[in-house]
């Protein structure tokens, strides 16, 4: 929970104060002196009167009325502390720095406990503990450096990790980046990364609140509260990215599936991600350029012009761009022509444009504008402008601020001579403006942004999807592999086409089947779980004889109770497939089928109940997506009806948590069908009461 006192107090204490900097005491007291706070500051120090200036009280009994108190004091004097504080002294915003609590052990974590539970009951506010403080408009209440600049239209930022927040400072001030609010969580006794974010949404105003959030998370403890909040904050015209650090793939070793080996808790994230439209970072660098990104305007569109006097920075950033499904279109015809009249003898315009290292400033200025005005083709831009000492850098930089000011298009300034240009570059950022110190990195921020799609709506398709009829299958069936008829049974409930197939289990049951269906034919083992790994499938039987021998086989095998046979039908594999992630819900993961699943592992993830635009965007990213649409004379598959497939299991997987693994593989897709050709579901049944978790959100748009 966030309170105003915590964000606006009108006064601190610091329990710990300290003349000392090198404790954290004395560095959180001189950082909110240095802040500028306007409010009434105490300190609470046993061995002095007077602190770095500041009146010291040797007891906290006698310090005054107190909105916000932060505890730099070992974990075992800080019960008595709070129960003071709240009883005595009316104060319900605390950030409790120390260390020692559930971090150490089982004494810890009760301590935390009790401390937390007592702050709650009085309705007040903790950050903490273990944490390095909170930064807000009104004071600097962290104990490290460095404290990154304040501005209402800097970003707002949350933390999981009080030294990992430090090092994306380190990443972000250099670029210019600053900081509207930090809240470093610590270990969230009370008030957690989702508990900020939902805070966000609530106080959002489109008039003073910062429209850029970053997050840095090592456990979500509420998936379902994330994905609502940001959500909301995105569709309010916020902009989000984050890191989720510490995920295992631990879990998929025991897995009996293809896709209990795939998902794991990172797909899970991956999903829940994609799903609120928060674009997912993989490290300090790269969240800082995304925030970076975010910070000039949008992006409309994939096709980027590249506007250089260097020609490698601009080879690396075309690879980068282009490995990301962006687009550098070359420039021919009329537009060729003027831009390289515009340049120096041996300068390319083709796209790159690169006006080579004897460019001058009005060449330059002349390329940037005829790109922006003239090229409706060309959404945006980036410049690599660097010190060749051929240049006054000031005067260049004082170009390539009035022409981001000018440009309709979003301009990306690549400005690499963070050394030798150092006091130029200065200027630039304190014109309000932020650097892309490496082309690349800035590529990779760029195409991540591109391809994380908006916020999915909060709503479960159902049309022909028979529920009635999924939860009686379900409720029939044994725990375990649902047996090939009830598996045929619960996806047509779900209007989910399934191959023309037959259980038998004698000899001339097969043959009478056989002839209905007419060859070729597959057959597949019913009971084992892995049918291929005990030769237990046949494909294209042609004949009688043929059927007959591969049966007698079959019954051989040991565990076999039966066997399917199915009219082959022919086209391109594919795979979708499911997994229960506890507190997330369900995992949906789509793919090519065959070797593109099983050794490539090349699938990507959603988090049910999916709309359509999330299916279609989940196929879009396929690596393998160019086979999906078609390619060197092949035709594709029907994108639509495998997305309508994904979608229609993702609202049967709503009303069946009792199914814990699903794999549809292969589906046969051709450029008219899709069509399920084998498919295994596990239930548990003892999981029903707390199969919901993770779709609580949704119920309420249902």
């Amino acid at each position: 929970m966030v309170i105003d006192k915590l964000l606006n107090p009108e006064s601190i204490v610091i329990a710990g104060g300290s003349e000392d900097l090198y404790k954290p005491g004395g560095r959180i007291l001189k950082n909110i002196i240095d802040g500028g706070f306007w409010g009434s500051l105490y300190v609470v120090n046993p061995k002095t009167d007077m602190v770095q200036g500041v009146r010291s009280y040797r007891d906290i009994n006698e310090i005054p009325e107190t909105d916000l108190a932060i505890l730099a004091i070992q974990a075992r004097f800080c019960l008595p502390a709070v129960e003071v504080l709240i009883r005595d002294k009316n104060t319900r915003a605390f950030i409790i720095i120390s260390a020692g609590f559930s971090e150490s052990g089982e004494e810890g974590k009760i301590l935390e406990s009790e401390i937390a539970g007592m702050i709650e009951r009085a309705g007040g506010c903790l950050i903490g503990p273990n944490c390095i403080g909170v930064i807000t408009q009104s004071y600097s209440g962290v104990f490290t450096t460095p404290v990154p600049r304040l501005s209402r239209n800097g970003c707002d930022f949350v933390s999981g990790s009080g030294a990992t927040a430090v090092f994306i400072f380190e990443s972000a001030i250099p670029k210019g980046v600053n900081f509207s609010s930090v809240f470093s969580v610590g270990n969230s006794a009370q008030t957690g990364v989702e508990d900020v974010i939902e805070y966000w949404d609530k106080t959002f105003d489109p008039e003073t609140s910062s429209r850029v959030k970053l997050i840095y998370v090592e456990s979500i403890q509420d998936p379902d509260k994330l994905l609502h909040h940001a959500s909301s904050l995105i569709r309010k015209g916020c902009r989000i990215a984050a890191i989720k650090a510490g995920t295992s793939e631990a879990g998929s070793r025991a897995a009996s599936s293809h896709t209990g080996a795939l998902a794991s808790s990172d797909s899970a994230v991956e999903a829940l991600f994609r799903k609120a439209g928060i674009v997912r970072c993989s490290g300090r660098e790269e969240l800082t350029t995304v925030a970076s990104v975010f910070f000039y305007k949008p992006l409309k569109g994939r096709n980027i012009a590249i506007v250089t006097h260097a020609g490698g920075p601009a080879v690396m950033l075309t690879d980068a761009l282009s490995a990301g499904g962006m687009n550098i279109p070359p420039v021919t015809g009329d537009h060729h022509d003027k831009l390289l009249s515009m340049m120096n003898p041996g300068a390319s315009a083709d796209n790159p444009i690169d006006l080579i290292a004897t460019a001058t400033n009005e060449q330059l200025d002349n390329v940037i504008e005829y790109v922006d005005k003239q090229m409706p083709e060309i959404d945006g831009m980036t410049v690599i402008f660097g010190s060749n000492g051929l240049n006054d850098m000031m005067q260049i930089y004082d170009l390539l601020h009035r022409k981001i000011q000018e440009s309709d298009k979003p301009m990306f300034p690549i400005l690499p001579s963070v050394a030798s240009s150092h006091t130029e570059l200065e200027y630039f950022l304190s014109k309000g403006h932020i650097n892309f110190p490496d082309e690349v990195v800035l590529g990779r921020a760029l195409t991540k942004i591109m391809n994380t799609p908006f916020p999915a709506e909060e709503r479960i398709f159902l049309d022909g999807i028979d529920i009635a009829a999924v939860r009686r299958i379900i409720d029939r069936s044994p725990e375990g592999y649902l047996d090939p008829s009830s598996v045929s049974d619960l996806l047509g409930a779900a209007g989910i086409p399934v191959v023309q197939e037959a259980v038998v289990k004698t000899r001339r049951e097969l043959t009478a089947r056989a002839e209905k269906m007419g060859y070729p034919l597959a057959m597949k083992v019913v009971g084992p779980v892995h049918k291929s790994d005990v030769g237990g499938v046949t494909l294209n039987i042609k004949s009688r004889a043929h059927l007959v021998a591969e049966f007698s086989r079959m019954k051989k095998i040991r565990g076999v109770t039966a066997v399917v046979i199915q009219k082959m039908i022919s086209g391109t594999e594919l795979f979708i497939g499911a997994k229960y992630e506890t507190r997330f819900g369900h995992v949906i993961l789509c793919g090519l089928g065959g070797i593109f699943v099983e050794v490539l592992g090349d699938v990507s993830s959603g988090l049910a109940p999916l709309t359509f635009s999330e299916a279609d965007s989940m196929i879009k990213s396929l690596r393998a997506y160019r086979i999906i649409r078609g390619t060197r004379g092949k035709s594709g598959i029907n994108e639509q009806k495998f997305a309508d497939i994904i979608v229609r299991l993702s609202s049967l997987l709503r009303y069946a948590t009792e199914i814990k693994e699903m794999d549809l593989n292969p589906l046969i897709g051709t450029a008219e069908e899709i069509t399920v050709v084998d498919a295994r579901i596990r239930i548990e049944k003892s999981a029903r009461k707390t199969g919901d978790d993770g779709l609580n959100a949704h119920r309420e748009n249902e």
